[in-house]
């Protein structure tokens, strides 16, 4: 049984940002990052998810031991709140505005006026889509 892929991704982080998804989701991460509109590690998009805060979870998937994280899915359904992996640590957390590989980022807009607004809404439908129903 792999538990990881060639990558050093975990099998359990489903669904995968690929190619467009991943540079757009990325980018968003940034755009946020900039304007202050992100919350990064396990502890912070947990007290967020769970004062219901809206937005979309990137959780990266070559994080070891995947039990830091694997709970973040979970939560993330419960509160209806979009997410999406990415497959490295060192690219979300250089997108987040850190020096340090990030775990999880989660992006919260702050209102309609944010001038990235209608890009956010784009990708949380498209992030809605990747996510598999069972």
């Amino acid at each position: 049984m792999r538990l990881r892929d060639d990558n050093g991704v975990s099998v359990i982080a489903v669904p995968l940002a690929q190619d467009k998804l991943l540079k757009k989701t990325l980018k968003m991460v940034k755009r946020a990052a900039k304007s202050k509109f992100v919350r990064r590690g396990v502890r912070e998009v947990q007290k967020g998810l769970r004062k219901k805060q809206k937005g979309v979870v990137v959780i990266a998937g070559d994080i070891s031991p995947i039990d830091v994280i694997s709970h973040l899915a979970g939560l993330c359904e419960e509160s209806e709140v979009p997410y999406i992996y990415v497959p490295s640590k060192a690219e979300l957390g250089a997108a987040g505005g850190t020096k340090r590989p990030a775990s999880v980022v989660m992006i919260v807009p702050g209102d309609e006026a944010w001038e990235h607004a209608a890009d956010f809404a784009e990708l949380q439908q498209k992030v809605k889509d990747a996510v598999p129903r069972f």
